[in-house]
């Protein structure tokens, strides 16, 4: 009792799926732009749909394995704070928007606990993505100005 249920969620499958057929019917017309919008489909379905687990170290080390979408969000805002901070260490900057938190004096849990920073060390292929739809949009948005410029 207590255990809910989770829904069932489509399968990856159908998401590339239809990607290759965009590519596919971008290949067939020969159409840059049509390659350039998969592209840039492919991207936002990596930051904000992908079915993906929340990752996020636990205070205890364990890794969180609760389900969330996209690789940007985690299951709760504790676990968001953590990774949003991760995400700005990424990019090389601190996250302007951090709230210091006041140490507990009489924390005495007689465990190892990890530090936020510890615990907001994005997994390798998440990281590894991440940077991949970020060059993506970036590259979509050139192509997208370079467009403008006529042909």
């Amino acid at each position: 009792m207590g255990r809910r249920r989770r829904r069932s969620r489509e399968s990856a499958l159908v998401w590339w799926a239809g990607f290759g057929l965009l590519l596919a019917a971008a290949g067939w017309q020969r159409s840059w732009r049509l390659a350039l919008l998969t592209l840039l489909l492919w991207c936002g379905y990596e930051f904000l749909l992908v079915p993906t687990i929340c990752r996020v170290m636990t205070r205890q080390g364990f890794s969180c394995r609760e389900p969330v979408r996209g690789r940007l969000f985690a299951c709760t805002p504790a676990h968001q704070q953590v990774k949003t901070d991760a995400l700005w260490r990424l990019v090389g900057l601190r996250n302007p928007r951090r709230k210091k938190a006041a140490p507990d004096p009489n924390r005495e849990t007689g465990m190892m606990v990890y530090s936020p920073k510890v615990r907001g060390r994005l997994a390798q292929a998440d990281r590894a993505l991440i940077l991949l739809a970020s060059a993506g949009t970036l590259i979509t948005v050139i192509g997208m100005v370079y467009g403008f410029g006529g042909e």
